[in-house]
């Protein structure tokens, strides 16, 4: 195979670790490591070669057509499902999205998480989010949030604000394939200029998926207006000045103390004034440890297309 048919049948076995069969605008997307034009990728789907197609299923589901690694067959019901459950979650998600977005200090919200690539396993599903929030008022920011996500559990919805970044740590420490995912797909629902400054800070992305350019599933920025915004400024009045530093400190050094024993066995976990990202279970490491089973598993594990994705 040539380059772009190698990328191809990696970026499927990619979406084949979360028992997702993809469209061609998605392979073009988050096509790994080689770049090229969508009419590119879509022809060489529509004529594969035979060394191409012996790697490729192609079935409709609903209106889209969408591939899959041969033998994998079963995953297209699954999307079928995850796309009913996606479409039920995405105008809450848009809905909470907004709502997290009026809260103080808050500069940005995006959908972070499966539902963002509408693969929601159910209708059930967390809501996750991507909070970019003022510089010193990390803590402050994440506090208000479980205030809402308290809230919001009342009526069934969970809600996971699980990454707090703070707007002048922008730039990801962790350069792989899984963060490159994390950054590329979220859609921000409020605060788009900060979701631009965030890209900015992690040009790397482009190494790794060098297509995925702009956002996938586009929504209009939310930003607070009326009598919420005016409620967002007067609480960041309140909360501001040395008072505000002295709680955003007492909340910080609380909270790390809490989580101090799963400090120790999760590698994923950062908590300190920049940043809260709350990952006690290592999504990324276990993500990536599948994908390269299933190289591996395939003989493509040494592909000359492996090095900086990996």
């Amino acid at each position: 195979m040539n380059a772009l048919e190698r990328a191809i049948v990696r970026t499927l076995f990619y979406g084949d670790v979360f028992s997702f069969p993809m469209t061609a605008a998605e392979i073009h997307y988050y096509l790994i490591e080689v770049r090229a034009t969508a009419a590119e990728v879509q022809q060489t789907l529509a004529q594969p070669s035979p060394d191409l197609a012996q790697w490729l299923i192609r079935e409709q589901v609903g209106s889209l057509t969408c591939y899959a690694i041969v033998g994998r067959g079963s995953i297209f019901e699954a999307r079928r499902q995850r796309e009913v459950a996606s479409q039920h979650l995405w105008r809450q998600a848009r809905r909470y999205g907004v709502w997290l977005g009026y809260l103080p200090f808050v500069q940005m919200v995006a959908l972070t998480g499966a539902l963002a690539v509408r693969n929601a396993g159910s209708t059930d599903d967390d809501l996750d989010y991507l909070l970019v929030v003022r510089e010193g008022r990390v803590w402050l920011a994440r506090l208000f949030a479980v205030m809402l996500v308290r809230l919001t559990k009342l009526w069934g919805v969970v809600l996971c604000p699980n990454y707090v970044l703070a707007e002048n740590s922008l730039a990801q420490d962790e350069r792989h394939l899984f963060m490159a995912h994390e950054i590329t797909q979220m859609v921000p629902v409020v605060g788009h200029r900060w979701y631009h400054q965030m890209r900015d800070a992690n040009q790397w992305t482009e190494v790794v998926l060098p297509n995925a350019q702009g956002v996938f599933y586009q929504e209009p920025d939310q930003q607070p207006r009326f009598l919420g915004r005016w409620l967002k400024h007067s609480l960041e009045w309140l909360f501001g000045g040395r008072w505000g530093d002295a709680l955003e400190r007492w909340e910080m050094q609380r909270k790390i103390r809490k989580f101090q024993p799963q400090l120790l066995t999760a590698s994923e976990v950062q908590l300190d004034e920049h940043q809260v990202k709350g990952h006690f279970i290592s999504y990324g490491q276990a993500t990536l440890e599948r994908y390269h089973a299933r190289l591996e598993a395939h003989g493509l594990l040494n592909d000359p297309a492996a090095s900086a994705a990996d």
